[in-house]
């Protein structure tokens, strides 16, 4: 049987996700809500 605490304890995360992460995190990115509001922003100029 599996004992998930210890593969758990185990477990070490890839550099490569960590940098991935740390650059998604770091990007601003317009949602669908700001292009919405951006483009209701225009409508009423």
């Amino acid at each position: 049987m599996i004992d998930f605490e210890e593969e758990l304890s185990k477990f070490r995360p890839s550099k490569e996700v960590d940098q991935a992460e740390d650059a998604i995190v770091n990007m601003n990115l317009q949602d669908m809500t700001d292009i919405m509001v951006e483009i209701l922003k225009e409508k009423d100029k």
